[in-house]
């Protein structure tokens, strides 16, 4: 199993969200469209050149970045690649700040519900034609779409499966992976459950779901299991109030209702690495986690993909790669996304770093296509839809960690919390 840097975790829960005020509609680049807006930009015949400035984010250098920038510079001897480290909790304000004031970089990475936003400020180069949609898994390509149109590429996939310590299963009599539908799984839980402290000697719970802050990553899925929606794109409404969320409502609350769950914040991984809980649902740093700090426990744990319930569906984070509008080297900068996106590099970048990479060819390269762990991603990465591609996306995901917490304490009804959703997400909107 691969290491994952320390950086990988907050990588991934600060490129899925991050709390930020969004920018009024009056501020920045003026909100009058255009075809130019829209229009594909180009790249040029030959080799890259001039210098390159690209922001990537983390609290410091990617050496694995780094390591691609000195192959592409080795390609393309007259281009200087300049890659500089912003801090996540950060990126979002000197991002948008950026933007609105005309002073960015060529081009950066960009957490993946920030696209909308900041495509909404005219502040992205549309996609070259060139990129294929085909290429990549859909949910990761709908990440960069916003009003239809593409405005990156797809680089860091970011996407959760089933962790279960496989000993403890065994000793509740599970043969296998436990239950791939949600009937069956909850029944399976409850088999595990019944094992606390008996045939489980040091479990308390037969898993652990996430309470309060980005809950709504591991709930929306739910809602798509189920063959619904909380946002209706054509009619530009909010579908809250729909009997597939309230099935979705339903799983989550059971879940504290019936102990399945602790409702304590206290750390999943480390609580799945003791033996505390049996199964979790988690991002593919977990097993990165779970090598490096509990290499004995490599032979008791294994993924496997999602619950089913009518269909199959998974929520797709992560980062693109996007080139801003006032780039001084358009050109170069979409040369390095091209580089940096391809299936053999993509793969080279993903080994060394833990991240999940975003092309579908890129699986069958390097050590993922060898490694058992990491085939429930790879399944779970064809069937994952992207949020609502709307401006004001962390507001509505503020509003439902807020109300799934309300349901975890057992504050809030399912019915309570289905009206409130709908009505805060009516009166939040979509933004521009």
């Amino acid at each position: 199993m691969r290491t994952t840097r320390p950086t990988t975790r907050t990588l991934q829960i600060a490129c899925a969200t991050v709390a930020a005020a969004l920018l009024a509609t009056g501020c920045g680049r003026s909100d009058d469209s255009s075809a130019a807006d829209n229009a594909p930009a180009k790249i040029s015949s030959g080799k890259a050149k001039g210098k390159l400035v690209m922001w990537s984010m983390g609290d410091k250098a990617d050496k694995d970045l780094q390591s691609l920038a000195k192959k592409f510079e080795q390609q393309n001897p007259d281009v200087t690649v300049q890659i500089t480290a912003v801090p996540w909790d950060a990126a979002h304000e000197k991002l948008t700040t950026s933007i609105a004031g005309g002073n960015t970089p060529d081009m950066s990475l960009i957490g993946s519900t920030w696209m909308a936003e900041m495509a909404s400020m005219k502040g992205f180069q549309a996609t070259p034609a060139s990129f294929k949609e085909s290429a990549f898994f859909p949910g990761q390509w709908d990440t960069t779409k916003y009003k239809d149109t593409s405005y990156g590429v797809p680089f860091i996939a970011d996407t959760s499966v089933i962790y279960y310590r496989t000993d403890i299963t065994t000793k509740a009599g599970i043969k296998g992976a436990p239950a791939g539908d949600w009937d069956g799984y909850l029944k399976d839980l409850k088999t595990i459950q019944a094992t606390a402290g008996k045939q489980n000697a040091k479990l308390r719970n037969a898993t652990q779901l996430q309470v309060g802050f980005n809950s709504w990553l591991f709930w929306l899925p739910m809602v798509w299991q189920q063959g619904g929606d909380i946002y209706d794109a054509d009619a530009k409404k909010f579908t809250f109030d729909s009997p597939e969320v309230t099935k979705a409502l339903e799983y989550y609350s059971g879940f504290f209702k019936d102990k399945l769950t602790p409702n304590d914040k206290t750390d999943a991984r480390q609580n799945l690495q003791n033996g505390l809980i049996g199964t979790v649902q988690q991002g593919p740093s977990t097993g990165g986690d779970l090598h490096k700090n509990a290499p004995e426990l490599d032979s008791k744990w294994q993924t496997m993909p999602l619950p089913k319930g009518t269909q199959t569906a998974g929520l797709a984070g992560g980062s693109d790669l996007a080139v801003f509008k006032d780039a001084d080297n358009a050109d170069a900068a979409w040369k390095f996304v091209r580089f940096l996106t391809e299936p053999k590099n993509l793969a080279e970048y993903a080994d060394a770093s833990g991240n999940l990479p975003a092309a579908v060819d890129s699986w069958s390269e390097g050590d993922l296509a060898k490694n058992p762990k990491m085939a429930a991603f790879e399944t779970q990465l064809k069937v994952t839809k992207a949020p609502p591609a709307i401006t004001t996306w962390q507001q509505i995901a503020d509003a439902i960690d807020s109300e799934l917490e309300k349901l975890a304490y057992g504050k809030a009804t399912v019915a309570d919390v289905q009206k409130t959703l709908q009505s805060k997400a009516t009166s939040i909107g979509t933004g521009r």
